[in-house]
């Protein structure tokens, strides 16, 4: 008698078994004769060494990093030396300017407030300052506080302005304007090696960081960076300095 025959989905099913265990080996040998190739050539995202990748963007966050403490850097100092020139513009030259009271603090009820706040200041002439004040109430304190100044110049108050003659400056006491700039000059180099401690604080702190610190390269180049723009701003602060000497001292 003859053997009956099998169903034909079971002989599918065979099939499909046999195919997928060939296939299987086939995969097998194929990924045991790629995964070299790709650990050498690092081309195989499957296979190839993750952490040079990985490393590369951290590289990218560090770059940055050091860009934006050279930037704050940079900022911080342009604004110091803004701060120099305004205090070097309260100095006395022998001619009258508004800028020469903008050091000048009034007690107004009770707080110390700038007077360039409280009242417009002029120069009618060039040996002359005229005070205005925006509250005539406030006129004895504004006299008071230019009175009690180290101005060297004696109020003037009508009951509704007040006048303030410049005198012409003398040999002495343009020396003592001339110290109070290098004073100025001083206390601007003091804010920049303020500015470059911090900054070098910063970036040897990256460079001891636990997960993917600098390198050695990396944080003597951005130290190296930060002192070039100290020296660059220093050299500004003895221009303004030396500049502002000569026009005092200038007869």
């Amino acid at each position: 008698p003859q053997r009956p025959a099998r169903p034909i989905a079971r002989e599918f099913e065979d099939a499909v078994d046999a195919v997928e265990m060939t296939l299987a080996l086939l995969l097998v040998q194929a990924l045991a004769f790629i995964a070299p190739m790709c650990q050498r050539t690092a081309q195989c995202s499957a296979y190839a060494p993750q952490r040079p990748a990985r490393a590369a963007r951290v590289s990218m966050a560090e770059v940055a990093t050091v860009k934006s403490v050279q930037k704050d850097v940079d900022d911080r100092m342009a604004k110091s030396i803004q701060a120099l020139a305004i205090s070097l513009t309260t100095l006395r030259t022998g001619r009258a300017s508004p800028s020469m009271l903008d050091r000048i603090l009034v007690d107004y009820f009770g707080t110390m407030t700038p007077l360039n706040q409280m009242a417009s200041v002029s120069t009618p002439t060039a040996q002359q300052l005229l005070v205005d004040p925006y509250d005539k109430s406030a006129l004895k304190d504004i006299e008071r506080a230019l009175t009690e100044s180290d101005l060297g110049m004696n109020p003037s108050n009508d009951g509704q302005i007040i006048r303030l003659n410049v005198p012409q400056l003398t040999e002495d006491r343009r020396k003592e304007f001339a110290k109070q700039a290098k004073a100025f000059g001083e206390e601007g180099k003091v804010a920049l090696r303020n500015i470059r401690r911090d900054a070098m604080e910063a970036i040897k702190k990256m460079e001891k960081a636990k997960e993917t610190p600098l390198s050695k390269d990396e944080s003597a180049d951005a130290q190296a960076k930060v002192d070039v723009s100290v020296k660059k701003f220093t050299k500004q602060v003895d221009e303004a300095v030396s500049g502002k000497e000569k026009e005092i001292m200038k007869v």
